[in-house]
């Protein structure tokens, strides 16, 4: 099978894309580096590139700018966005032209799409609280969306916080566990979903063979955490000194916008439509999942 990943040169793309040829699939990578064809993956910096014969069998939509990449100023929140609305529109662009459409379109978004709901646990089906993540995510899947015109299955990857060795928001918050000092955001009662990488991997293949199930999937793990419970479980892992709380004016002081959008709310999100249709998580726990990961 033939894959188009967008954003595969980041943290899951790379990861998704060393799972696909290791199954003998051809995978084509857009993204801004150019780089030579390796192996099975080839790698394209415009999707007009692609002519019309191209065969895909299905188009994993993962660009977008790191919310972390910089403060959360006016023109940086349209940078989120513009990164994302843009290259989704590109990818409804590539399938209208395409002389054999795609039969599946997997486009991410994020559990921000929910907003903030306090302990009130939530499934894809809900309530949403308006902010600046809830309309980025809107407008993205409504930008996705657009390819079920063209006859294209569309799954939507209402992403967690991604965990794994090697990159990703992992990195940053065990940074201050590795000088010895233990810590949690705010009052620590908010909720962190969160997911390992492998299974993000390993729900996207899933979503992807299914051809009966499209819509809205939370991709996360079903025991999320609150901020002092993700610490208790780092503390396992580090030899630390100190526990303390970073509080939620100096988190706002650092880094503006972004502490309050998230880092000092968050959601109590559960993977049910995946799970109802048979999903197994291979880390359904924070322990097992660092466990694994510091193992590595």
């Amino acid at each position: 099978m033939h894959y188009l990943i967008t954003g595969g040169t980041g943290f899951i793309g790379t990861a998704l894309t060393a799972s696909l040829t290791t199954r003998g699939h051809r995978v084509t990578v857009l993204t801004r580096q150019q780089r030579p064809a390796q192996g099975q993956v080839s790698y394209i910096d415009d999707l007009a590139a692609l002519p019309a014969d191209t065969v895909i069998d299905s188009i994993v939509n993962l660009a977008g700018a790191s919310l972390a990449g910089a403060r959360w100023t006016a023109a940086y929140k349209q940078t989120i966005i513009d990164s994302r609305l843009q290259t989704t529109r590109r990818v409804v662009e590539l399938i209208q032209r395409l002389e054999q459409k795609p039969p599946v379109l997997l486009s991410a978004s994020a559990i921000g799409y929910y907003g903030h709901h306090g302990d009130e646990v939530l499934d894809e089906e809900g309530a949403v609280a308006q902010g600046f993540s809830h309309d980025l995510c809107r407008q993205w899947e409504s930008a996705a969306r657009a390819a079920e015109d063209e006859g294209v299955r569309i799954c939507l990857l209402r992403l967690g916080v991604v965990l794994d060795a090697g990159g990703g928001a992992l990195q940053e918050m065990s940074r201050p566990f590795r000088f010895g000092v233990a810590n949690w955001l705010g009052d620590g009662r908010q909720w962190l979903s969160w997911v390992h990488r492998e299974d993000v991997v390993s729900a996207i293949r899933f979503l992807d063979e299914r051809t009966d199930l499209r819509g809205a999937f939370n991709i996360t793990a079903p025991e999320p955490v609150t901020s002092r419970g993700f610490c208790a479980a780092l503390q396992q892992h580090y030899r630390t000194w100190l526990a303390a709380p970073v509080p939620a004016p100096v988190m706002r002081l650092l880094v503006g916008d972004m502490a309050q959008e998230l880092l000092l709310q968050g959601q109590r999100v559960v993977p049910a439509r995946l799970q109802d249709a048979g999903f197994t998580f291979a880390y359904p726990g924070l322990d097992r999942a660092l466990q694994a990961i510091y193992q590595k």
